[in-house]
């Protein structure tokens, strides 16, 4: 959900000053395309945009386009980059005296991408509920699932751009509308002429299918005559970043992590380094004692945590603590060489009654933390970070290994 922080931003901004806006949303692709389906952007009456469908092809054409094709409401375009065939759904533009007839080179200069890209087109009024589950998702750090219809055969009436609640669904049978006439509005579905015991299949069947590892999935449903088509969703909460530790080293991480839009907490025992002054991009940044046992636990909750304080004393308040807590994170990596790391850890386990406990905890370890990249200083060692973490929570690498260090005396010893 990169860039969604700004687009959820820009359309408060344009509700609040009466401004109007259309949302594209990659609704489907075909072949190769620079994003997936749910890449999003935002165009605003003003002239103000944010946000990215592609690599750059399409947006010139869909700043230019995106008011006048939600004339009629929302509407899913196809488009076709780097080959001869040019756009594929928006066949009437021209005809209609829209003055872009040179659609066709726009799209395929050159690029040689070779692929189809569908695009959901709507107005602010009708996209702002789906963008306030986004942003309840982001608050609550609870994941749902949403269904976007863009397409319907002319055999039975949906409109385009209608969305479905299946979390709603599935938790209590409830057909959920996520609509611009508010969620979940008996008036809407009445009106809409749409709450039919085929609908009710739909949604049904829709609750069934397993969203893959991309968070979106593409279904076609038939039942007879009617075939629809659907983008299913699984919205997630950003991904969290805890870093224990205030130094200048930890600025660059914080800045890469928010650009890839993730939330960002900075926590120091010492309360000269963890200011907002220092950390102005980060999302909370507050001095935590090293024996608020219960501040770490909430801060680290579902969270990557670096630790990175260059002090022995944080480090082993706070690696105690998490090592013990092995399923409550989804990342723990501690800054330093491996022989200080293996250190800290044979002193934990030799205050522990009980070393085993930290078993899971120690196989979860990575250090010395981030993948070496080559390069030198903190944007560097801060690459390396967001490379390592980023390849973890995308299941993209192995489980963190420990081995003992070729240049010291020290290594992790064993439980017994």
């Amino acid at each position: 959900m990169n860039q969604v922080a700004d687009i959820l931003k820009l359309a408060g901004e344009a509700q609040q000053q009466n401004i109007d806006a259309v949302l594209a949303t990659v609704v489907h692709t075909e072949g190769s395309a620079y994003r997936r389906a749910g890449a999003m952007m935002l165009i605003c009456a003003d002239g103000r945009s944010v946000g990215m469908i592609s690599g750059g092809c399409l947006e010139p054409h869909i700043i230019k386009r995106a008011f006048w094709l939600t004339r009629h409401g929302a509407n899913v375009q196809v488009y076709q980059t780097g080959s001869d065939e040019g756009d594929e759904a928006d066949d009437d533009s021209e005809s209609n005296g829209n003055g872009n007839g040179d659609l066709e080179n726009e799209l395929n200069s050159g690029l040689g991408c070779n692929g189809k890209v569908h695009v959901l087109f709507e107005r602010l009024t009708a996209a702002r509920p789906f963008l306030e589950v986004i942003n309840h998702v982001r608050r609550s750090q609870n994941p749902t699932t949403i269904a976007t219809l863009i397409h319907a055969n002319a055999q039975y009436y949906l409109p385009i751009g209608l969305r479905l609640d299946l979390k709603d669904y599935i938790a209590n049978e409830k057909i959920t509308f996520v609509s611009g006439a508010r969620m979940g509005n008996q008036a809407f579905i009445e009106q809409a002429n749409i709450f039919t015991h085929e609908i009710e299949g739909l949604v049904k069947t829709l609750s069934t299918h397993v969203v893959s590892n991309k968070n979106t999935e593409y279904v076609v449903l038939k039942n007879g005559d009617i075939t629809t088509e659907w983008l299913i969703q699984r919205l997630q909460p950003q991904h969290r970043l805890l870093v224990c530790g205030a130094g200048n080293d930890v600025m660059p991480l914080v800045t890469m992590a928010k650009l890839q839009d993730w939330h960002v907490s900075v926590i120091d025992s010492r309360a000269q380094y963890a200011t907002r002054m220092r950390f102005p991009e980060a999302d909370i940044v507050m001095p935590v004692a090293l024996d608020d046992n219960e501040k770490l636990l909430k801060l680290s909750r579902h969270a990557a945590v670096a630790l990175m304080s260059h002090s022995l004393t944080q480090d082993r308040a706070r690696l105690s603590l998490l090592l013990a807590h092995s399923t409550h994170y989804k990342y723990l990596g501690q800054l330093g060489p491996s022989y200080r790391t293996e250190r800290l850890v044979n002193e934990i386990r030799a205050a522990k009654d009980n070393p085993a406990s930290l078993s899971e905890g120690v196989k979860k370890l990575h250090y010395p933390i981030g993948y070496k990249l080559g390069g030198d200083g903190p944007e560097a060692l801060a690459l390396g970070i967001m490379a390592q973490i980023s390849a973890v929570m995308h299941k993209q690498t192995a489980t963190a290994k420990f081995s003992a260090s070729n240049n010291t005396t020290s290594e992790i010893l064993s439980d017994v």
